[in-house]
């Protein structure tokens, strides 16, 4: 019996010793990974990019957000079909801010912090964008924003850039076409007084139109969170002005334009900024908005190729016609991926350079070069309301290579 026992426990000696063998050998053949949770055994080419997007998909620029998105994903899908950046493909980590400002922060953090992003894309908003840009400025990670057009957004500091036009270059340009191009004298203004960018293009307009001899007659502003506006608009129209500059968004306008047909304020009376540019100011207000005209990146209907190209790519996927959102969108994606692809090498830093050296990109928006303070030196389109849909009227800042 004895020696019978001393076998099995050999036996099992034996088994245990095996056992703990086959888990060093297991161990020690597990792949290793890296702080970042990269298997360094895996080619860096077969890495994916990571870049991070944050963009209001819900709250109240939900339109704005979606329509970012949607140009976003086509250039991604654009350049991922041509083999990627240096060879690897590119992905975008969406993040939702809500439309809310605490929301951004949180957000951009959670994409710098926690997913490794080497860029950022957003976001539609200046006050937003601000917010954002602090942020990425802080953590050196290079941000581009589609469409916020405040100043003041580039100026938080070296890795912040937009490809979209500023509102001082708006402003002025809005200003020279309702003072010289409409030969219109008497204006008023209608902005919100508690949104960065409305007030920031009101004051610009406003000081071009005084510059170049309009006398500006009547000037109300209005909190964001308002949806009546009779007495606004009933003391714009008793001034007696020939035009009235709103540069607000188009959930605003909406019921503007409502109330002032209904005080007598005819659609043709009103010039407007890029925030106007959404499908639901078409669908809401658009026999409202009859004639109107305002500043904006692009129009269906441009004449430039590159946006042609992309008008048809647009429509294949999505079957509708694209806004200024989605045109912008995508060209803040694909210089982006240019500028990868340009870098001298895979760092936030080197794509950041390579960002700042961009000159004469072909965008569906036209042309762009990135100048020293980091905005887009580009052409400025006119547009008109007609008919229900947003039609090309002229282009204004020309810049020759955006020409046809």
């Amino acid at each position: 019996m004895l020696g019978r026992r001393r076998w099995v426990m050999a036996i099992v000696a034996l088994g245990v010793s095996a056992l703990g063998l086959a888990a060093c050998s297991t161990q020690k053949d597990a792949p290793q990974k890296d702080a970042a949770g990269k298997d360094p055994s895996v080619p860096a080419a077969a890495e994916p990019w990571k870049v991070g997007a944050y963009l209001s998909l819900s709250g109240a620029e939900t339109q704005f957000g979606i329509e970012t998105k949607e140009g976003i994903e086509l250039a991604v899908d654009e350049v991922n079909k041509k083999g990627g950046v240096k060879g690897r493909p590119v992905k975008v980590l969406y993040e939702d801010n809500k439309s809310n400002p605490q929301e951004t922060n949180n957000k951009v953090l959670q994409l710098i912090t926690r997913d490794k992003v080497v860029a950022l894309l957003g976001e539609v908003a200046s006050s937003r964008s601000t917010i954002g840009g602090i942020v990425a400025n802080k953590h050196k990670i290079p941000m581009i924003t589609s469409s916020a057009t405040a100043p003041e957004v580039t100026q938080i500091g070296p890795f912040v850039f937009r490809v979209c036009f500023t509102d001082d270059t708006q402003g002025q340009m809005g200003a020279e076409f309702v003072v010289k191009t409409m030969g219109k004298k008497r204006i008023g203004i209608l902005y919100a007084s508690d949104d960065v960018y409305s007030s920031g293009l009101a004051a610009q307009f406003r000081d071009a139109a005084k510059k170049l001899g309009g006398e500006i007659v009547v000037e109300k502003s209005f909190i964001k969170t308002e949806t009546n506006f009779t007495t606004y608009i009933n003391e714009i129209r008793d001034a007696k002005p020939e035009l009235v500059y709103a540069p607000i968004y188009y959930n605003a306008m909406v019921p503007i334009a409502r109330q002032a047909k209904a005080a007598g304020m005819p659609g043709s009376m009103f010039v407007g900024g890029d925030g106007w540019d959404a499908e639901t100011l078409l669908q809401d207000a658009g026999e409202e908005m009859e004639g109107a005209y305002f500043t904006n990146h692009y129009a269906p209907d441009v004449p430039w190729p590159n946006a042609q190209i992309f008008l048809k790519a647009y429509k294949e996927r999505f079957k509708r016609d694209p806004s200024s959102l989605s045109s912008l969108g995508y060209d803040s994606a694909l210089l982006l991926f240019d500028a990868m692809g340009r870098a001298k090498g895979d760092t936030p830093e080197a794509i950041r350079d390579a960002i700042a050296e961009t000159k004469n990109f072909q965008g569906a928006t036209g042309t762009i070069t990135i100048d020293p303070n980091r905005n887009a030196d580009k052409s400025i389109v006119i547009v008109q309301i007609k008919n229900k849909k947003f039609t090309y009227f002229a282009t204004v800042n020309d810049k020759a290579a955006a020409k046809p």
